[in-house]
């Protein structure tokens, strides 16, 4: 099976395979850039893997001018840059040794090896510059399926980083039939392996969570993800009733997946510290659920959040009710984010001084707000 693609016949995507193969190596591209092509989905990485060393990969590349960084060498990695795009260069490997969160590999020439230590099936299929498919483990009938399976026995592959526990269900929401059902040994696995998430740091469990959180249509994987015990394992206090809700609510407004949005229908303890979210996903994350629990208005919200997050925050708010949006709401929503408040402190000096004139602008605020924002400067100044 040969596939076609805009992305293999970019330059640098065949600059780096042809090196390899004029060196007498072989050069496969896996993962990703594969799997999402069969599926039809956008490609954003090309990932190699090849049956030369690292040191060899190095020589070559070095050899034809491209720059060289060695990302990941002690695993087999190294990121070459073409035509000013990284390329990650891995050599054929198996696992000796793991902790549930790190590996040490031997290098390996037989492609069939490589992919026997490969997550899943689906991540597991290759191909070369032109595009002919090389499937050591037949993982092809499973991506046509869309089902997702482990390579080999799932609870091996789990303890071997349990990270993959979390990738299973982000995978599983991108990729998966809802239909068909989840892999009943996969979900087994991940429920008696639970302990190993407390072995993978907050950034990775984060950076896994908001993947999971940008899929189309989580809600299901989520579900799953509760009752299996991983989703209160990292994210105590959760409740995902709310999810589907919001989730419909914003395919009907055509808005595009919010993962920090979609957290907030989540609730949970210490949720900014568990998936070490930066300051300003902490500070959306609070904004969000403050404003949707305050009990102010659709047109108060967008006055106070703009039009962007107030839609968020009354979607936010509907679905913790699990009640579809007033029909009036957007507009006022949109009404409030136009409206300005025609008087300023400085409207309230020296009438007033020091801490009254906080106290004095927030009434005359409420009361403008309160008339649906029709009194004007000279009825609020009265």
């Amino acid at each position: 099976m040969r596939i076609a693609a805009p992305w293999l016949e970019l330059p640098a995507v065949q600059q780096v395979c042809t090196l390899l193969e004029a060196a007498g190596h072989r050069a496969l591209y896996v993962g990703g850039c594969v799997r999402n092509t069969l599926l039809g989905y956008p490609v954003s990485d090309h990932d190699l893997s090849t049956d030369a060393p690292p040191e060899a990969v190095i020589a070559v590349m070095e050899d034809a001018g491209l720059k060289v960084i060695p990302t990941g060498i002690e695993h087999g990695t190294v990121t070459v840059l073409a035509d000013g795009e990284p390329f990650e260069i891995t050599t054929f490997r198996h696992d000796i040794e793991t902790d549930g969160r790190r590996a040490v590999v031997h290098f390996a020439t037989d492609v069939a090896e490589d992919a026997r230590r490969r997550d899943f099936t689906m991540n597991a299929i290759y191909c070369d510059r032109r595009g002919e498919i090389v499937d050591p483990l037949d993982g092809m009938p499973d991506l046509r399926a869309r089902r997702l399976r482990f390579v080999g026995r799932a609870s091996e592959r789990v303890q071997e980083d349990y990270l993959r526990i979390l990738r299973f269900f982000r995978f599983s929401a991108w990729y998966a039939d809802p239909e068909q059902g989840m892999d009943p040994e996969a979900l087994a696995a991940c429920a008696e392996h639970l302990d190993g998430l407390a072995r993978i740091s907050a950034e990775r469990i984060g950076g896994e969570v908001r993947k999971l959180l940008s899929a189309p249509e989580p809600s299901h994987a989520v579900s799953v993800m509760e009752t299996t015990g991983v989703l209160g394992a990292i994210l105590p206090g959760t409740d995902v009733t709310a999810l589907p809700i919001l989730v419909h609510l914003e395919e009907q407004l055509s808005r595009a997946p919010d993962p920090i949005l979609r957290l907030a229908s989540l609730g949970g303890e210490s949720v900014a510290e568990r998936l070490r979210l930066s300051k300003t996903e902490a500070r959306q994350l609070d904004l969000l659920g403050e404003a949707a629990r305050s009990g102010q208005g659709a047109a108060e919200l967008g006055y106070r959040l703009g039009a962007h997050d107030g839609v968020a925050a009354v979607l936010l708010h509907s679905a913790l009710l699990g009640v579809a949006p007033a029909r009036t709401a957007l507009d006022d929503l949109r009404r409030g984010a136009k409206a300005e408040c025609p008087i300023a402190a400085r409207d309230l000096m020296p009438r007033f001084r020091g801490s009254e004139i906080g106290r004095e602008l927030k009434a005359r605020e409420r009361r403008w707000i309160d008339s649906g924002f029709t009194l004007t400067r000279e009825e609020l100044l009265a």
